[in-house]
């Protein structure tokens, strides 16, 4: 079981108040991301959870019991943080048994779940070797090992692939969600890296400023986002935000249109452009175009390879059926 509730959770730091009152569920089972900028919350929030950090107010519950002040080492859950945190003396094998080795626990059944999580992650052929002989790829499924073994309700991920590189990155993501689907435990998941939200969560907490935003699937949030900020926040590109007259004449303080839903031509449209930098990545091409709609450049995403250059002319059309509306307060219209 991981099923954990927070009911109306507070943080402050001295007057300063970070974590507004907050309520969240997440099921058994479920992978949850915290996803928004620096010092929105979520490495807070996720500290609050482990029991790291104490709560101001409110209550956490785990699997329906009140866990506000029991200690981290009771709660069972198990965290992997941004740094590997291993003993660079110890081999792989006593890194991954050293939890079970400081609860006292009988040797057979250490190497039964040591061995278990080696070959759950691939790394049965790397346990004699010290961290010092490994990747950064290994170094953190060590890590997520030392954490499997303890057989946790949930894990915590906090920024886990922060210090690896872009396809070290990519490699990992997929390995993490495999590994949920295998184990089918609740996981919690912290990142500011918006493509890893979409890519891994069932369920995603979009945090700004302490508060929470917006809660849902990816698709729900990347369809129908409940305002401008998680609007301009998730999807890669970004969102276009267009405000002034384009936008009065949609009954809209604030209109939006993802870049994959601008027709571009050379020709005729709706918007009048100068095209910007582009960028080519074979598969897509990503332009920025300076238009009579808005002072910001808007970002197109077209498929495949276009001939046009910096300086071309060229007409822009938002397909109307994908226009996000928004009020003066930045809420989505209906």
């Amino acid at each position: 079981m991981g099923k954990i509730q927070l009911n109306q959770v507070t943080k402050s730091f001295g007057d300063v108040e970070v974590i507004p009152p907050l309520d969240l569920t997440i099921e058994n089972g479920e992978f949850v991301v915290f996803v928004g900028p620096s010092g929105c919350g979520k490495s807070t929030l996720l500290r609050l959870i482990a029991g790291l950090e104490d709560v101001s107010g409110g209550h956490i519950m785990i699997d329906d019991v009140d866990a506000t002040t029991i200690v981290p080492a009771k709660r069972g859950l198990a965290m992997v943080f941004q740094s590997y945190a291993l003993y660079p003396h110890m081999s792989v094998r006593k890194n991954i048994a050293f939890p079970l080795r400081m609860a006292g626990m009988d040797k057979a059944e250490q190497d039964r779940r040591v061995s278990q999580a080696a070959d759950v992650l691939n790394l049965t052929d790397y346990l004699d070797r010290r961290p010092g002989q490994l990747s950064g790829g290994q170094r953190q499924r060590v890590a997520i090992g030392r954490a499997i073994v303890r057989e946790p309700a949930a894990f915590l991920f906090d920024e886990p692939l922060s210090n690896l590189d872009a396809a070290l990155r990519v490699g990992m993501r997929l390995e993490i969600s495999e590994l949920h689907k295998r184990l089918e435990t609740t996981m919690i998941y912290v990142t500011h890296d918006q493509v890893e939200a979409m890519t891994m969560a069932d369920k995603i907490v979009v945090l700004q400023a302490g508060r929470i935003e917006q809660v849902g699937s990816p698709l729900e949030l990347y369809q129908r986002p409940r305002n401008t900020f998680v609007a301009g926040f998730i999807g890669s590109p970004k969102m276009n935000l267009i405000t002034g007259p384009e936008a009065k004449k949609h009954d809209a303080t604030t209109i939006g249109i993802r870049p994959e839903h601008i027709e571009v031509s050379q020709t005729e449209g709706d918007w009048q452009g100068t095209v910007g930098v582009s960028e080519h990545l074979g598969s897509d091409t990503f332009l920025h175009v300076q238009t009579d709609a808005s002072p910001d450049p808007l970002t197109v995403r077209t498929t495949g390879e276009l001939s046009l250059r910096y300086g071309d002319k060229v007409h822009l059309s938002p397909r109307v059926e994908h226009l996000h509306r928004f009020d003066a307060k930045g809420l989505r219209i209906e």
